[in-house]
């Protein structure tokens, strides 16, 4: 037992031996500011500390810039390249194949690629294919011709010319229009609609015309309004060119007003080799009557009896014509009339000497 008290007292003496050396380590250990030596921030040098910060956050931040910039430089290398893609497939399709699918004239109605050119002036592909397509559309679901067939390759071929044609011809038509201030109003292209209607050829109500438009040319109200707009623009332009038609014009008239008999200057003037020796006279019609234009029947129904109109427009052979009616005779429903045809030139002989002086050029490869 006593033995046990000693050990006890020795190894209490020893632990409180070491306390003061352990505080004394304690004390001794340095401190945040000694190990880390963290710089005191004074408004003298804020700017020079911030730098310091920042030198090293852009270890951090340049690496990543760099590799948006790439990802940035990419992206526009692969839309480039589509569009590149894009281009050559559109121009080849447009160019070389000379594709009328539904989808390429789409494209050109967004885009505006040249099919031809006269001077500084672009003609539209999308004008060509507007007037293609409408003959294309007629013949294979009205006509029911295959353009498969190697009869029907070539009927595509002259139709692909006439459009050809036709658009480069419009293009000089309204430059003329242009240099002489001829236009075509919305009401006078109204006015086209309503004579059609009434007589029937193009159905009596919205739906049926709009329907008609549809199954026959693939056109919409307003696809219709644009081939009326540059058939009239055509028709003034003719008008206002051909000098000597309107002379006879004059003519004719002046010697109405001093009393000659309309049927001795119809025998004179008149060139409709039909009617002419009859004294103009085209007999009964009807206001859906085809045997003469609809023009020219709205015309004779506006007139009185024994009554003769001022000059009008009215298609002749391939061409047009002005043409003087006259009111001679009612039955019932029907009129009988007689009428005076002055030729206009046609739309190639106006145009010959305009484009031997400033020629076209075709970007697509006119069909044989």
């Amino acid at each position: 037992m006593k033995k046990h008290k000693e050990k006890l007292k020795s190894a209490v003496n020893k632990a409180t031996e070491k306390v003061p050396e352990q505080f004394n380590k304690l004390q001794k250990r340095p401190t945040i500011d000694e190990t880390t030596k963290v710089p005191r921030i004074t408004t003298q040098n804020v700017a020079e500390h911030r730098e310091d910060v920042l030198k090293g956050a852009r270890k951090f931040i340049l690496p990543l810039q760099t590799s948006k910039n790439r990802i940035v430089a990419i992206s526009i290398g692969v839309f480039l390249l589509a569009i590149l893609i894009f281009a050559i497939t559109t121009v080849t399709l447009l160019y070389r194949s000379q594709s009328t699918s539904q989808p390429m004239y789409q494209l050109t109605r967004v885009i505006p690629y040249p099919v031809a050119r006269i001077g500084s002036t672009f003609v539209a592909y999308e004008n060509y294919l507007f007037e293609l397509r409408h003959y294309i559309h007629y013949y294979e679901n009205q006509q029911e011709l295959s353009f498969e067939s190697e009869a029907g390759q070539d009927q595509l071929n002259d139709y692909k010319k006439r459009a050809l044609d036709k658009v480069v011809n419009d293009a000089y038509v309204k430059d003329i229009a242009d240099e002489n201030n001829i236009s075509v109003s919305e009401a006078e292209i109204d006015e086209q609609i309503r004579i059609a209607r009434e007589q029937n050829r193009l159905g009596s109500s919205d739906q049926v015309f709009e329907d008609v438009l549809r199954d026959f040319w693939d056109w919409s109200v307003n696809d219709f309004r644009r081939s009326l707009r540059s058939e009239l623009l055509l028709q003034k332009v003719l008008k206002q060119q051909d000098v000597e038609a309107r002379d006879n014009i004059v003519e004719i008239k002046a010697r109405l007003q001093g009393g000659e008999d309309f049927a001795e200057l119809a025998r004179e003037f008149s060139q409709d080799i039909i009617t002419s020796e009859d004294g103009g006279d085209f007999g009964f019609v009807d206001k859906s009557s085809r045997t003469v234009s609809q023009k020219a029947v709205d015309t004779l129904y506006s007139l009185e009896l024994n009554e003769v109109s001022e000059e009008i427009i009215v298609p002749y052979g391939t061409g047009y014509a002005l043409s003087i009616i006259k009111f001679t005779e009612e039955k019932g429903d029907e009129r009988r009339g007689s009428h005076i045809i002055v030729p206009l030139q046609s739309v190639d002989e106006m145009l010959n000497d305009i484009k031997a002086e400033q020629p076209y050029r075709l970007y697509i490869t006119r069909p044989e």
